[in-house]
């Protein structure tokens, strides 16, 4: 079904079209280096880019960095750009924050890997422990590594194969995760490449904030684990309805399942995540991308009880390598930076500065959403801010896909890159960081509000 008309109510589309055209010519006449160095890469990189995601921008070639500092980023034709995107949360607490770049300096003179522990991973274990209040920590490269070795131990220590899921989630590229629903079933969603599995065999899902939905999948006693956002962040953001956790968090005890939460984008939510915030109390715990500030490196911790219950089933395992790691996870690199970010970067004060400017963004877009009379709403969650195409925001994955209008999005995404403002290439999702200028904010939302006014009819 196409939604875009409703979507689009109170725009004009030949304005949208003409708009469109000039903002693609304005990009390119203004980027000459950019364009020369995508000439050059599509000679020798796979679509003309080091990974294929970063054609999903808005622009007619990718926009190549210069340099990147704080919530600023320089292209290699010297524009400047206040960034709302981050890194798509890499970078959620800022481009090269000072104290990590000292610690990555100091680290690389003194081993960058070794395959042996440090003092550093000693005191992050501890620092994970008393923020997320999960005993017990495992490291990996990225979120994708982390998420997939999880479920890897929670099969293992439940001895069942199930895994369970909300339709629309992502979680990296775990091959379990790739599962939708469609016309009420689970399929093994189309864009999977190279998938000869069926999925489905072992990965269920169900609709976010569905508690009836939820019980039924956990009822024949066979799912190992829950994986799950507490805010659905990936297809847009999709919030948890009041008492869900709650009721969830019962269901999924008292059928023996384990609750494997991934922070890695609700992170935003403060320092200990939505988990502490809200007071959740997961089995297992994920959390990648920003966690040492921007260098390739996440963690996994787990309850108590699942520790105990991991520990004695690679005991119970025969000899031999358990498919859980690889030989870079938890280098002394990214421990260190980890430690410096975890020190230094994300505290209870960058948190509030960060609180604070996505509170001015969100008020400032709605106050523009009602002055024009647009049916759309505005979702935050801590640092992370949307704004969605309909009145009310969506309640699960299937809603949140049917208000999803790529065309509309990079028509706004291009309009705001080329004055100086970057947000996210998928839905329309922004970040601040505690080097987020109130001004910038500002200009973000003024700027959003001359789109608004030269698309609308009349």
């Amino acid at each position: 079904m196409n939604t875009a008309p409703t979507l689009r109510a109170g725009l004009d589309p030949a304005r949208l079209s003409t708009l469109q055209q000039r903002e693609r010519a304005a990009y390119a006449a203004a980027r000459p280096r950019s364009q020369a160095l995508a000439q050059r890469a599509a000679r020798h990189l796979m679509f003309g880019v080091p990974l294929h995601w970063m054609n999903d921008w808005s622009t007619p070639f990718p926009l190549h960095v210069a340099s990147a500092q704080g919530a600023r980023l320089q292209d290699v034709d010297g524009h400047a750009y206040a960034d709302f995107c981050l890194g798509d949360t890499g970078a959620m607490f800022g481009h090269s924050p000072a104290p990590v770049a000292a610690a990555l300096a100091r680290q690389a003179a003194q081993g960058i890997t070794a395959m042996l522990p440090g003092e550093d991973a000693v005191w992050v274990g501890e620092e994970l422990a008393r923020r997320f209040g999960l005993p017990i920590w495992q490291f990996a490269l990225s979120a994708s590594d982390a998420n997939r070795f999880a479920i890897r131990w929670a099969r293992a220590l439940t001895g069942r194969e199930q895994v369970l899921i909300f339709n629309g989630c992502y979680h990296g590229t775990v091959d379990d995760v790739f599962v939708d629903l469609v016309d009420g079933q689970p399929r093994t969603r189309d864009s999977l490449l190279g998938q000869v599995v069926d999925i489905t065999r072992t990965t269920r899902s169900v609709e976010f904030n569905d508690l009836a939905a939820l019980e039924a999948a956990l009822a024949d006693g066979q799912v190992a684990c829950l994986l799950a956002e507490p805010a659905m962040t990936n297809i847009g953001m999709v919030l948890p309805e009041p008492g869900f956790w709650e009721a969830a968090q019962a269901l999924c005890r008292r059928h023996g399942t384990l609750l494997l939460i991934d922070e890695t984008h609700t992170i935003s939510t403060g320092p200990g995540g939505y988990t502490r915030a809200h007071g959740l109390q997961p089995d297992l715990l994920v959390l990648g991308k920003p966690v040492a500030g921007g260098v390739p490196c996440a963690v996994y911790g787990f309850s108590a009880e699942a520790a105990r219950r991991a520990e004695q089933a690679k005991r119970n395992a025969p000899p031999g390598h358990s498919g859980i790691g690889t030989t870079l996870t938890a280098n002394l690199l990214a421990l260190a930076a980890m430690r410096a970010n975890l020190a230094e970067v994300m505290t209870e004060a960058a948190y509030a500065r960060m609180a604070t400017l996505a509170e001015r963004l969100a008020d400032g877009l709605r106050k523009v959403i009602a002055r024009h009379g647009l049916p759309w709403c505005v979702t935050q969650v801590g640092a992370r801010t949307e704004f969605q195409f309909t009145p009310t925001p969506p309640r699960n994955g299937s809603q949140a896909d049917a208000i999803l209008d790529p065309a509309l999005e990079q028509i706004v995404h291009l309009y705001l890159l080329n004055r100086g403002l970057l947000i996210t290439p998928f839905h329309n999702m922004m970040l601040v960081c505690p080097d987020t200028a109130a001004a910038d904010v500002d200009r973000l939302v003024d700027t959003f509000d001359a789109f608004v006014g030269e698309t609308r009819p009349g």
